[in-house]
């Protein structure tokens, strides 16, 4: 006749006990009380209608029947570590796949690379471009990179990477740049602004952060994709708004100046992976954008 299993928790401080030879030991290991420990001992014996633990001065020693039950234990134990030990192995050798806006992998992800597997070696990345917000169940993904705000699906586990920031910013190339990079953010309200399908909110947005009625902003070119808005203005088309991190490296290399600087959204930069994935390489990856990010 099949019976239930004792208590996991019960058998893991037995276990503990048993071969640290100590409850204080047991506790320490497995980051629970003494007490804990003591209780699921007093739980497993109750069950199992006999005593597992015996005395000697300070120390404990195991009755037959504990010596018995120690044996099986510490043997399922090191088979359930191996077997959660191979898993582990087989996952981080597995590609991680990394979904994100194409506009963030050409801007952002693509000229970190280098850097990224330098500094996380053991993580064999493949990306793929998502321009619309991912399903729930993050098909195709182990994660998603975005830009983006709550609420979010409730399968999802929502690592926050970075508040986003936004700003105009043009090209030393652009006609009217000497004048410009020296006027008021109010002076954008004459220039026929670049724009893109993809981010509707971000010139309004920025606007309200100024104190500048929305209404008072002229629209220029419209581009599908942030990308191209931000090659059009490196080309000196014209004014466009952006994500910091995005035009980071055109700051740094004076293709582009930011002279009204940067303005925080409720958005944020987030990595998005499933509640169920468990995945170690997520905490590793979380923490390399953190710092990436705060220093883009």
């Amino acid at each position: 006749m099949n019976r239930e299993l004792p208590s996991l928790n019960a058998l893991r401080a037995f276990e503990a006990a048993a071969r640290l030879e100590s409850v204080s030991r047991a506790a320490v290991e497995l980051h629970v009380t003494h007490g804990a420990v003591s209780r699921q001992i007093r739980a497993l014996e109750a069950e199992l209608g006999l005593p597992l633990f015996g005395r000697a001065g300070r120390g404990l020693t195991l009755t037959p029947a504990g010596r018995q039950l120690c044996d099986g234990a510490a043997s399922a134990f090191a088979q359930l570590r191996q077997s959660c030990d191979r898993l582990r192995q087989g996952t981080s050798q597995a590609p991680f796949v990394l979904g994100c806006a194409g506009s963030v992998l050409a801007r952002w992800v693509i000229p970190r690379l280098e850097q990224l597997g330098h500094d996380l070696p053991e993580l064999k990345l493949h990306l793929s471009a998502v321009e619309d917000l991912p399903a729930p169940g993050l098909p195709g993904l182990d994660a998603a990179l975005l830009l983006a705000g709550p609420p979010w699906p409730a399968a999802w586990q929502v690592h926050v990477l970075s508040p986003e920031r936004i700003g105009p910013v043009l090209s030393p190339r652009h006609p009217r740049y000497a004048a410009l990079r020296k006027a008021s953010a109010s002076a954008l309200c004459k220039e026929a602004l670049l724009h893109t399908a993809s981010r509707p909110q971000a010139w309004p947005s920025w606007a309200s952060a100024q104190r500048i009625a929305a209404s008072r902003l002229h629209y220029g070119q419209s581009f599908e994709h942030l990308y191209y808005l931000l090659e059009a203005a490196v080309a000196g088309l014209g004014v466009a708004i952006a994500p910091q991190p995005l035009v980071a490296d055109d700051l740094a290399a004076g293709r582009l100046a930011a002279p009204w600087g940067f303005r925080t959204t409720r958005a944020s930069w987030v990595l998005c992976t499933s509640k169920r994935a468990g995945d170690a390489r997520v905490a590793a990856l979380t923490n390399w954008l953190q710092r990436k990010l705060a220093g883009a």
